[in-house]
This record gives C-alpha cells, structure tokens and sequence, in this order.
C-alpha cells in the first residue's frame, strides 16, 4: 500500500503546474499557495466515492510535492502533507 501520493511541480511561464504522478491530476495556480491548495482539491475530488485500497494506497495517503529546479524556478522544494 502507498502512503504517499507524489506531485511534481513545475514553473511555467506564468503560473506553477502541478502534475500528480500517481493519479490523472494536474492543476495550476499563479502562486504556490495556490497550487497547495488546488493539489490538495482536485486529489480530493478525484478521490471522491472511491476505495483507496483498490487503488493502492493506504486509509488518509499524505500528498507529497517536489519542485523541479529550472533556470525560471527560484525555489527547491516543497512538501505538502
């Protein structure tokens, strides 16, 4: 069972994209704030009505996030729990 579900952020031109590599997610935001919480949504939503342990993951998995460090991006790393 994972206990984790993994995002990958990235910065765009104008925005942060957030891209879950264990689910058919993806969001932006123009903030990383912003990205937190539309992550933490659309996995919720995505989620909804769903068993967890068919999808493989434990009760109340933990998102984490990892920035991708690019010439544009002016942070490392962030994790959302």
């Amino acid at each position: 069972m994972k206990r984790t579900i993994q995002v990958r952020i990235t910065r765009g031109e104008r925005h942060y994209v957030a891209e879950c590599l264990d689910l058919p997610v993806v969001t932006q935001a123009p903030t990383l704030d912003e990205l937190a919480h539309n992550i933490q949504e659309a996995i919720g939503l995505h989620l909804e009505g769903e068993n967890l342990a068919e999808l493989g993951f434990s009760e109340e998995p933990a998102i984490l996030a990892t920035m991708e460090l690019t010439p544009a991006a002016e942070s490392g790393a962030s994790a959302m729990a």
